[in-house]
């Protein structure tokens, strides 16, 4: 039976996976805030949401892989906070934003402590399958510094009340970026590397899909910005070039 449900987990999680990758590029070159984009962020979340409560599952129940566990984690959080930043009335915060922060600071612990015994050479807390080397050391100290910044950005719409206009949007934007990169470097980095012969390896090319996702988040963050730059200079009378 435990056989039976991890294969079950396995089909489960690489199927919403394969389903997060649809939708989520389709969101991300959709018009913006269209039928479209709402439909395909909604399939989206529902989809890396499944994705993520099965690895998380994984995590438990195959040796050495507690660090996906918190990765897992970390990734209902992200999507979480991003579509409730878009649910919840502008300038206005409640009871989730509290918990997010609580959260948030819960799960930054174990990434500090890993990054910190890394960096000094000690034995890590957290045993990986895979040797902590390398693409995983660099996503180790990544995670850390992402969960850090997302953690202050929840500590700011708490206690400032809310958020409201770009930085709404951009909040909104770069945690379902984030989210649709991690997918889409667990497809390529963990699964489609695993159906290559002989024993498992990453080249490096399988890293490269990863740039698009972030490509595209740092140009919806620059055209969010521009855009409320120019929002801003014709309530001044002024114009932009």
């Amino acid at each position: 039976m435990p056989h039976a449900l991890t294969v079950a987990a396995y089909i489960l999680h690489i199927g919403a996976g394969m389903i997060a990758l649809g939708s989520g590029f389709t969101a991300l070159f959709a018009r913006k805030g269209g039928a479209l984009h709402r439909g395909a962020g909604t399939l989206f979340l529902a989809a890396m949401l499944v994705m993520a409560i099965f690895a998380g599952y994984l995590a438990l129940v195959l040796p050495d892989q507690l660090l996906n566990l918190f990765i897992a984690l970390f990734t209902l959080y992200l999507l979480t906070t991003a579509w409730m930043t878009v649910r919840r009335e502008a300038r206005t915060a409640g009871i989730f934003e509290k918990l997010a922060l609580l959260f948030a600071i819960c799960i930054s612990a174990p990434f500090l402590v890993l990054s910190y015994q890394l960096a000094a050479g000690s034995t890590p807390v957290l045993k990986s399958a895979i040797s902590f080397q390398g693409p995983i050391l660099i996503a180790v100290y990544t995670f850390t510094a992402v969960l850090v910044l997302a953690a202050v950005g929840d500590a700011k719409v708490v206690f400032g009340g809310g958020i409201a206009g770009a930085p709404r949007i951009a909040r909104h934007l770069w945690r379902m970026c984030l989210g649709l990169t991690m997918a889409t470097g667990s497809a390529f980095t963990n699964g489609f590397a695993r159906l290559l012969p002989g024993p498992y390896h990453v080249p490096p090319p399988f890293f490269y899909p990863q740039l698009l996702p972030l490509s595209l988040m740092v140009f919806w963050m620059i055209r969010v910005r521009l855009s409320r730059k120019q929002a801003n200079s014709m309530a001044e009378g002024g114009s932009i070039p």
